[in-house]
């Protein structure tokens, strides 16, 4: 909960069960890989910890690796919403930074242009309509996505620059809070 009741609007933030690229450190945006046996297992983990928690709503990427670790999670009705799909990586897409980084020195998706994918501008307008929906509410929103995204989604929450999304580790199938101090919005839990 947050600490002044008056404020009752939090956002909570699952990042989706491991998939081969996930675990192989690879981007994934656009590709629409499968959890694997082990992101199932792990995903289904965070059932009982949402169990007894009311949503006022519950909100997914469309993305199969979060639609999937929503339904395990006890969440098979979470409405899709385009806006949370991961940063979309382009010419990056299945490359590893280690990879990328040959070519382009100290390469992070925070600092460095993403050929033929998104710009910070971009991933700001759509996360900026995610946090209107979850604002325009009151109660706990609930959405599965992914690292990238969330990681900026948390930066525009608590008013930063998407590339501040840069400071907030975030490991798969992990469960995070935000919401408020009195009228500032913080982080609750992370990455637990």
């Amino acid at each position: 909960m947050s600490a002044d009741p008056a404020i009752t609007t939090e956002l909570w933030l699952v990042r989706h069960g491991e998939t081969e690229w996930s675990r192989d450190g690879k981007h994934t945006s656009t590709t629409d890989l499968p959890l694997t046996e082990h992101g199932v297992e792990v995903a289904r983990g965070l059932a009982p910890r949402l169990a007894d928690v009311e949503f006022a709503q519950v909100f997914t990427s469309p993305r199969q690796r979060a639609r999937v670790t929503a339904e395990v999670a006890g969440f098979p009705d979470a409405t899709p919403d385009d806006d949370l799909v991961e940063w979309a990586y382009g010419d990056y897409e299945g490359v590893t930074t280690e990879e990328i980084r040959r070519t382009v020195p100290g390469w992070t998706v925070w600092s460095h242009p993403v050929p033929g994918g998104e710009t910070p501008h971009e991933i700001t307008e759509r996360l900026d309509r995610v946090i209107a929906k979850v604002r325009a509410s009151s109660g706990r929103t609930l959405v599965f996505a992914h690292g990238h995204s969330l990681r900026a989604l948390t930066a525009r929450w608590l008013e930063q620059p998407v590339t501040e999304g840069r400071y907030f580790r975030l490991d798969t199938s992990t469960l995070s809070v935000l919401g408020y101090e009195r009228e500032t919005p913080v982080l609750l839990r992370w990455n637990s």
